[in-house]
């Protein structure tokens, strides 16, 4: 099969389409045909070496796909699933035991299936196991219409609360039109002096921005990350509750997502899709931190 493998570490230039052996599954393993996966920028943080990882190695974790050979009971071949693919998602086939992936609704294509592991659960507990979100509550997300933040905007809105989106003036239309109730651009704005008393603050982009949100946290409220640390000397300061999330694999979660965006209750975005050979385009595209939704790789 063909796999992009990274042997070393480097700008896009350096992942490479090989022709790798195709894996077997083990028992309690099931072999699917990758039609789909997509990209999140932990990829290309492991391709430029700012997180360690063993080389070389297939990257990626979201995919979306059908069952091409089984060793579980109760999965068949011929199925549609998705989920997570533990030794990567760059690749026309991938091994996966059946707790990292999931059946996918008919009503929802392998592109927006592959689009959602990753960034859709990081926004899910976020907002509700860390944020604890809550119906007619305020909440405010750091660039809002990303892979995460534009699913925030959504997963929010569907919860009952009161969204507010940031982001560059060009995405103002996007965020509002996902449901926002308002949009600040930081770029014309101060945050911290457009907003103030949100429930919960997520951060999806992290650096400067952290320090933005935090004044518009009230007393009391969240404020989570998903890059950075968190500040919590001035957070406490403010009775704020400031922490850093990592995201935690979850079926049940994965499923109840998909099955709003089949329904229509919830919009992923699909920023553009590629060939593997194209692998490089769409890591230049994420790396540059502007892309609005999600990017897909169509092996």
């Amino acid at each position: 099969m063909r796999a992009v493998l990274l042997n070393e570490t480097g700008g896009p230039e350096v992942l490479r389409i090989e022709d790798v052996p195709r894996p077997e599954p083990g028992e309690g393993e099931v072999l699917i045909r990758v039609r789909a996966a997509s990209i999140n920028p932990i990829d290309w943080k492991f391709r430029r070496g700012l997180v360690p990882k063993q080389l070389p190695a297939v990257l990626g974790n979201d995919i979306s796909g059908t069952v091409e050979q089984t060793r579980v009971e109760g999965v068949a071949e011929g199925e549609d699933v998705f989920g997570f693919a533990p030794n990567g998602a760059y690749a026309e086939f991938v091994v996966a035991p059946p707790p990292a992936i999931t059946k996918k609704p008919p009503g929802l294509s392998h592109e927006q299936a592959a689009a959602l592991p990753v960034a859709a659960l990081t926004a899910w507990q976020a907002l509700f196991d860390r944020g604890g979100l809550t119906p007619g509550q305020t909440l405010l997300v750091a660039g809002a219409a990303g892979g995460v933040g534009h699913l925030a905007v959504g997963l929010g809105k569907h919860a009952g609360a009161r969204v507010i989106g940031t982001g560059s003036r060009r995405n103002r239309d996007f965020v509002l039109g996902l449901g926002a109730d308002e949009y600040v651009d930081y770029t014309s704005q101060d945050v911290a002096e457009a907003v103030s008393g949100v429930d919960v603050a997520f951060d999806t982009v992290g650096g400067e921005t952290t320090k933005t949100l935090l004044p518009t946290v009230r007393e009391g409220g969240t404020l989570v990350l998903i890059a950075g640390a968190p500040p919590e000397v001035e957070a406490a300061e403010r009775g704020v509750r400031a922490e850093l999330m990592k995201m935690s694999p979850s079926r049940d979660q994965l499923a109840r997502i998909a099955e709003l965006i089949a329904d229509g209750e919830l919009h992923v975005e699909i920023a553009g899709t590629f060939s593997l050979s194209e692998v490089d385009k769409a890591h230049e595209l994420s790396e540059a931190g502007h892309t609005r939704g999600k990017l897909i790789l169509l092996p």
